[in-house]
């Protein structure tokens, strides 16, 4: 019998859903066994059911193309089979929430790539190298859910994992505000060029909902927990600008700073990023990236073709890094929107989560 924890998919036929399943093959710690999705694809094998769609570089992986689909609306079942689940299901808000806290009352622990709980008070919203204490939230949400495993933790949206990780860097220097504008790919739309033609030589100066989300949920990852809710960090405030590119995986941000230490170098910002660590690097999680953020010297990086794949997909590129004539520094980043922003991303927090002993065989 394996000793590895038992996998749920649930959106298991989508992108994300396809690139959780892509990343889990051969995992030390996870098997995928079960795969949810809705109705129309519930009763096929896998393989039927992503045939013609599947989006990923590599093939279906072997030990998931018979597994049976399951109807990710039958709660019980679909969550009997499994240790956990991951959920990249595509419904509105309301029936996410909704259907990921009926999984957690199951007893069933859910790490979300939705946005669905990411501002519910006691949903740890968790980027593991930054963030990973707000964890501690999880006994005040099981209080109110009623359960004694079950649980739903979030990680944030991909747009902000290009810049939130550097500010982190940062912080000793006191950043109090940065202008940030994405140039976010189409998989983050769950698309490739095939399904949308139009992006092709063409941008899109509008993502729905994608500005808010950049600039509110880094407040919530550098927020200090105080009686089982997370209270917003004040600082920095960011204001941005979100645009589709055509480009199929990598969120690129250009963003300037202003620091209330007005004397820091060029050299102490780069030092910063590179020694930069969290918790992941620490326990050496399987997805963690040994480092984290890696900073280019030459002019003309980071680039989508040359760096998006950096550590896997988990790591965070950096380049031309100078000083501004209206704020005071000013970047490039880059980040796998698809890896480190969703599905990678997840997968780390749910390392995390059994390292900290939160997930754990039912």
């Amino acid at each position: 019998m394996s000793e590895k924890l038992k996998v749920g998919i649930l959106g298991g036929t989508g992108m994300v859903g396809q690139r959780f399943i892509s990343l889990l093959e051969n995992h030390p710690w996870f098997e995928v066994t079960t795969i949810a999705a809705s109705p129309r694809s519930a009763g096929q094998t896998y393989e039927e059911a992503v045939r013609g769609r599947w989006k990923m570089d590599t093939p279906i992986p072997e030990s998931v193309k018979n597994i049976i689909v399951k109807n990710v609306n039958e709660i019980e079942q679909t969550a009997s089979e499994t240790d956990f689940v991951f959920s990249a299901v595509d419904m509105t808000k309301e029936e996410i929430q909704q259907i990921e806290e009926a999984y957690a009352k199951t007893e069933t622990p859910v790490v979300s790539n939705n946005s669905a709980h990411r501002w519910t008070p006691d949903v740890p919203m968790v980027v593991p190298e930054i963030n990973p204490q707000h964890m501690e939230l999880i006994p005040f949400q099981r209080k109110r859910l009623g359960t004694a495993r079950g649980f739903v933790a979030v990680k944030p949206n991909c747009s902000i994992q290009s810049y939130a990780p550097v500010l982190t860097a940062w912080m000793e220097f006191e950043p109090y505000e940065a202008v940030v504008s994405t140039y976010q790919a189409i998989s983050g739309a769950g698309k490739t060029f095939a399904d949308w033609p139009q992006m092709e030589g063409n941008i899109i100066p509008f993502i729905g909902g994608e500005e808010e989300k950049s600039e509110k949920e880094p407040l919530r990852i550098w927020g200090e927990m105080k009686n089982g809710v997370i209270e917003l960090a004040k600082e920095p405030v960011i204001t941005s600008q979100c645009i589709r590119v055509p480009v199929l995986n990598g969120h690129t941000a250009s963003v300037f700073v202003k620091f209330k230490n007005k004397s820091v170098e060029k050299e102490q910002l780069i030092e910063k990023l590179k020694t930069y660590a969290g918790l992941p690097q620490q326990l050496a999680l399987p997805s963690a990236p040994q480092q984290f953020i890696q900073y280019l010297e030459e002019d003309a990086r980071p680039q989508i073709t040359l760096d998006v794949d950096y550590e896997n997909g988990m790591g965070i590129s950096v380049g031309r890094i100078r000083r501004d004539s209206v704020y005071d520094w000013k970047f490039v980043g880059l980040s796998h929107n698809t890896v480190r922003g969703a599905a990678g991303g997840a997968i780390l927090c749910a390392e995390l989560l059994k390292a900290q002993g939160y997930i754990e065989k039912k």
